[in-house]
């Protein structure tokens, strides 16, 4: 059976790798589709701080049952959705219904060898039912939940001013989630043909090209308050540093995306604000319902989502490409047919 590994950084291959065996409790899937995640971007180019090489990544994934145990709520040949946290379900934070940031976590992908191949055996509690969704959207819930748990996390109220900094997919979830809670939604990105998109695809977003002018726009477009609520999505440190001074007075600060650096700002500046700084990591089954929901409601621009394409093969050659030619690209699937 075949794998994507990444042995080390800037290094992909093919791996032959043994057909998994089902334990009790788990379910053993079929993978059909793999999102292509940021996170598999810095892991190949040896930026990601919870990862030790080699690696088969892959975590946004769509699969169809191979053979389950003899309660299972799901039969040979369904189709799901994969929740990749996998929890202890012992620990505080899973006991209080935070499994999303389970103190012994084990994300696919990063922690434990992920879906990038053939067949995966995973515990039967880590599937969401795909409910009619197309294989390719059922390999974007994920990504899309974790936007929609950041916006449940910031507690945004109708009419808030929102601003969601990093046009990428993870971003694109925030806005997306933010607009349908009735905010106010200004996108920040530094490529002018992705913030376009974006916007578009959130739905009536106010663009904002990062760059000399970009201040000068926040405040014309806040009146010189800043939002309500800030979500940085960019995974870049001088980004995240940038935003504190975005923040309202009274406002939040939503960190969704990861550096392996550390993050600095000045205190006097976020005590006069009396802002809130929220860190948001992953996503629970509640938002994957939110965001199944959204595409049955026909919220989600699958088509316009969806840019690039490869197969198995293509994957070790497409992905280092896509990870600087990045040119067009929202969100890259791999499909297994």
């Amino acid at each position: 059976m075949n794998s994507v590994a990444c042995t080390q950084p800037g290094s992909l291959e093919i791996r032959q790798i043994s057909r998994p065996v089902r334990s009790d409790g788990d379910v053993r899937l079929k993978i059909r589709r793999i999102g292509i995640c940021g996170t598999d971007y810095h892991i190949f180019e040896g930026k990601h701080p919870f990862l030790n090489y080699p690696r088969v990544m892959g975590h946004e994934l769509a699969a169809e049952i191979l053979e389950t145990g003899p309660d299972s709520a799901y039969a040979v040949g369904d189709h799901v959705i994969v929740n990749p946290y996998i929890a202890c379900g012992t620990c505080r934070a899973c006991t209080r219904g935070k499994p999303n940031c389970c103190t012994a976590i084990a994300v696919l992908g990063v922690h434990r060898d992920g879906g990038m191949c053939e067949e995966i055996c995973i515990p039967e509690r880590n599937l969401v039912p795909a409910e009619g969704l197309s294989l390719d959207a059922c390999a974007t819930v994920e990504f899309l939940a974790i936007g929609a748990h950041a916006v449940r996390r910031s507690g945004i109220a109708p009419d808030d001013r929102v601003l969601v900094t990093g046009a990428g997919p993870i971003g694109l979830g925030a806005a997306i989630f933010a607009r349908l809670a009735g905010a106010e939604v200004s996108i920040l990105d530094l490529d002018p043909d992705r913030l376009k998109e974006a916007c578009a695809i959130a739905g009536d977003c106010q663009p904002i090209l990062a760059g000399a002018t970009a201040d000068a726009e926040i405040s014309r477009l806040t009146e010189g308050d800043g939002f309500d609520a800030v979500f940085d999505a960019t995974g870049n440190l001088a980004s995240i540093q940038s935003g504190f001074a975005r923040v309202a007075h009274g406002g939040r600060y939503i960190l969704v995306s990861v550096v392996n650096e550390t993050v600095s700002f000045s205190d006097p500046e976020f005590h006069k604000r009396e802002m809130s700084l929220i860190g948001s990591r992953n996503a629970t089954s509640e938002d994957f319902r939110t965001v199944i929901a959204g595409h049955k409601a026909g919220h989600v621009a699958l088509e316009r989502i969806i840019t690039h394409r490869t197969d198995f093969a293509g994957a070790v050659t497409d992905l280092p490409r896509w990870a600087s030619q990045k040119d067009g690209l929202i969100k890259a699937m791999i499909t297994l047919d």
